[in-house]
């Protein structure tokens, strides 16, 4: 990661600079992280692509969450100052528990808030219940029809795609962090590359992006 954009991540938490900080971290959701959908889901992977490209996908995908393992330890951040936000958890109070069963699961993405956790940072539920339940029978009634686009380069093409329903999703995460993070805090935010939080977030929110979608 470019050391200007650790060092500004610093700065923005430094105590002559009190805006909050938020690091914005695009993530691929793997199967670990799918639910019940999970089996669905990888059917159609293989159906579409062909084994050899799914498989060239799962490798795409593994190393973008190296990379995003290697650059959160690089930023060497003060963890009892840091709010761990999630793409897909709920504000439910179960948070802890949703993410601790994923993670057992093999989900790279919650075994890395499970370990941020026991640095000392704070886990939130950042989603709406109401609203990802509406997007699970979205993505149920999506699989069972097979129209779905499914590589790693498709999801980043379909990024400018907004419907309503993710413009309502992103509202309520930005509306989360904005009420939750702290003066002086950092959070982490993990989140898939179609959304697009930022418009709704607080002016005083200083924004880091350390990586970057893969190319499509």
């Amino acid at each position: 990661m470019p050391r200007g954009t650790i060092e500004a991540a610093r700065a923005a938490r430094s105590e002559t600079n009190p805006k909050r900080t938020l690091i914005y971290i695009p993530i691929v959701h793997t199967q670990a992280d799918m639910g019940a959908l999970a089996e669905s889901i990888n059917r159609l992977k293989i159906k579409k692509l062909g084994r050899k490209s799914w498989e060239r996908n799962l490798d795409l995908v593994d190393k973008l969450w190296s990379q995003i393992e290697q650059t959160i330890e690089s930023l060497a951040l003060a963890y009892e100052q840091v709010r761990l936000y999630q793409d897909g958890l709920p504000v439910c109070g179960r948070e802890a528990e949703i993410v601790t069963d994923l993670a057992k699961g093999g989900s790279r993405n919650y075994q890395l808030l499970v370990r941020l956790g026991q640095k000392g940072a704070t886990l939130m539920g950042t989603e709406s219940p109401d609203l990802l339940v509406e997007e699970y029978q979205q993505a149920k009634q999506t699989f069972a029809t097979e129209k779905t686009g499914i590589s790693l380069q498709g999801e980043i093409r379909r990024k400018s795609s907004r419907d309503p329903l993710l413009v309502r999703r992103d509202q309520f995460i930005a509306q989360r962090i904005n009420t939750t993070l702290q003066p002086l805090e950092t959070g982490l935010l993990f989140i898939g590359m179609l959304h697009s939080v930022g418009p709704w977030l607080d002016r005083d929110i200083h924004v880091v992006q350390p990586i970057h979608p893969l190319p499509a």
